[in-house]
């Protein structure tokens, strides 16, 4: 089974197009847990109304009682999965058409538990701007330091060689990339496929100002969570930022 953890947060404009990516994916075996963080907005009815219009399609909506954030969320998804195979999704992005089943193929083919794909920005309303990161063919923490071409909701773990129990989001800001980072200090290979599989859409805030909280909370990653000197975080930092223009080039 493939496990498909969405955590949601007010994304009743875009919730019902992220489904509809998932469930075409055509994988028989498969579930879809999403973890409602709190929504103040129609996200839940939203929800539930697609999950009664689609009764086969094995989605159930998680509420938990208290506010847990992206992460948390995350965690709780995972927790509840009973998938070998978990996949992560924002509940705001979309799935390419056999995305499920091409990188299914290729981590079958490469024997790998820890596996990430090309994607392609689009704007608010899910068009492609023809921006697409192509990713390596593996990444080291070293590499993955000066360059996070890792993105969530492109990555599937196989738990038969990932162990769940090191699949943890830490409570941190850039908790997705962190957890990358722990993974590849641990010893587990990451895997790129290198194919446009998923729609990043790039919603809220100005890109600039998205910029400078991203230069922020990756100096910060560097210095308090990965405790790398200062020369190091230099050297990191120069690079995370060549690679995060190239990307958007």
């Amino acid at each position: 089974m493939v496990s498909v953890v969405v955590p949601v947060y007010n994304l009743e404009k875009y919730i019902t197009a992220t489904l509809d990516s998932i469930t075409s994916q055509g994988i028989p075996d498969m579930e879809v847990l999403l973890v409602d963080d709190k929504s103040t907005d129609s996200s839940v009815s939203v929800i539930n109304d697609y999950i009664a219009a689609h009764p086969d399609a094995g989605i159930r909506l998680i509420e938990p009682d208290e506010k847990l954030k992206a992460c948390g969320a995350r965690n709780l998804g995972i927790r509840e999965s009973s998938g070998r195979y978990i996949a992560f999704l924002d509940g705001d992005d979309l799935w390419m058409a056999d995305k499920l089943k091409k990188q299914l193929a290729f981590m079958e083919e490469r024997k790998c538990g820890f596996s990430f794909t090309g994607y392609e920005f689009a704007d608010e309303k899910a068009q492609p701007l023809g921006k697409i990161v192509r990713v390596p063919e593996t990444i080291t923490y070293s590499q993955a330091l000066r360059n996070t071409t890792i993105f969530t909701s492109t990555v599937i773990f196989d738990t038969q060689i990932v162990k769940k129990e090191d699949i943890v989001f830490p409570d941190i800001l850039s908790e997705d990339t962190a957890l990358w980072f722990a993974l590849l200090i641990k010893g587990y290979k990451a895997f790129g496929l290198y194919e446009n599989l998923t729609l990043y859409r790039r919603t809220g805030n100005s890109q600039s100002s998205d910029k400078k909280d991203a230069a922020r909370r990756i100096w910060n990653l560097y210095r308090r969570s990965e405790h790398l000197s200062l020369p190091r975080s230099v050297f990191s930092f120069v690079g995370w930022g060549f690679n995060a223009v190239k990307r958007r080039i």
